[in-house]
């Protein structure tokens, strides 16, 4: 069974590969074989673009058979601590469109797409977690996508307005796309690493986000060895 972890930077992920490397048998630089399945390494880079790139020429040679993105994220939430995890269930493109005046507009506004044109429903990127085998125990969450990280009031406001998220990335919605397109059964793991607003780093918890981030992703990936293992087994 093949497996497919992605992440923006290794930074995100590099406790992870460590339980890799003591716990699993290394089969190339970018690939571990841990029971029955086979876990490969995507490293996309940071944004939009890069990650639509990399997966793309993943995906032109390879298809999992489920597909992880791992990585930390703001959160529009004050009452979700800092540190918590969360399955991202539908992401929006939240700065891809046109400046009217003083008024964002997205493609969809525009006419230049249409809602519920493949893959989209609605004129969100949604993973209803249906083909996803094991049972999902986060939150779900929403997640917008930008490609400039939200950090003046107005900004935050007009997508507070506009897609009422709780999460925001810049690789959500490329990920999405892509499983969408293909059929590949996903999970975006998100860890909260700071609160969405007027920019601020002494606030961010990234080392706590990191670690709890890879406890719930090698806990996920133990979970999908153990039922690949049983589903081989009684096949």
């Amino acid at each position: 069974m093949k497996i497919l972890v992605t992440a923006a930077t290794t930074l995100e992920i590099q406790p992870f590969l460590q339980f890799l490397e003591h716990n699993s048998q290394q089969v190339s630089n970018h690939k571990y074989r841990l029971s029955v399945c086979e876990i490969d390494i995507l490293i996309a880079g940071i944004g939009m673009m890069h990650t639509a790139y990399s997966l793309g020429r993943y995906l032109s040679l390879h298809t999992p058979h489920v597909a992880i993105q791992a990585g930390i994220g703001g959160t529009f939430r004050k009452d979700w601590p800092l540190g918590s995890v969360v399955a991202i269930e539908k992401e929006y493109l939240a700065d891809l469109g046109a400046e009217d005046n003083d008024q964002f507009k997205d493609l969809f506004d525009i006419n230049l797409w249409q809602p519920d044109q493949r893959p989209f429903t609605g004129i969100s990127l949604v993973n209803n977690f249906s083909s996803w085998p094991l049972p999902i125990e986060l939150p779900a969450a929403t997640g917008v996508s930008v490609n400039l990280v939200s950090g003046s009031a107005p900004t935050i406001a007009r997508l507070e307005a506009k897609y009422q998220p709780e999460v925001e990335s810049m690789e959500g919605a490329a990920f999405h796309f892509a499983c969408l397109e293909q059929n590949i059964p996903f999970l975006q793991l998100r860890s909260l690493s700071n609160y969405v607003e007027v920019r601020d780093k002494s606030k961010w918890q990234i080392p706590q986000a990191v670690k709890s981030l890879n406890e719930t992703l090698t806990n996920t990936i133990q979970q999908l060895t153990e039922h690949y293992a049983v589903a081989i087994k009684n096949f």
